[in-house]
């Protein structure tokens, strides 16, 4: 199978030019060339991870997402987080959320309670 890790970018490129071949003619799962094609997926995947890592969002600005995603209001945000100018003092960064605002956006309006928390 002559598969080898990714550890710089020639091979990176390498591993992309391998797998672009079988994007327009995917392999059958449980075959060889669906099980290099599988590891050729995990290798890059790994590769990429390591190299350039997606942060979790800044919890306001998930908050703004969601409002921007849902057409929401800042006063579809009071049932969660408390009056108006609450809110706008969250959205404004002049307050932290509590506990129990990240409880009731992430049940309300779906947000992760990873991207809230700031993990």
């Amino acid at each position: 199978m002559n598969i080898h890790p990714i550890r710089n970018k020639t091979d990176y490129k390498h591993a992309l030019r391998e797998l672009s071949a079988y994007f327009d003619d995917e392999p059958s799962p449980g075959t060889a060339e669906g099980d290099r094609f599988e590891i050729l997926l995990t290798l890059v995947e790994a590769y990429e991870a390591k190299l350039f890592p997606i942060e979790a969002p800044d919890p306001v600005e998930a908050i703004k997402f969601r409002m921007e995603q849902g057409g929401l209001t800042v006063k579809d945000l009071v049932p969660s987080i408390g009056q108006p100018n609450r809110v706008y003092e969250i959205l404004n960064r002049k307050r932290d959320l509590t506990i129990e605002m990240i409880r009731n956006l992430h049940r309300n309006l779906g947000i992760p309670a990873e991207s809230l928390i700031g993990v």
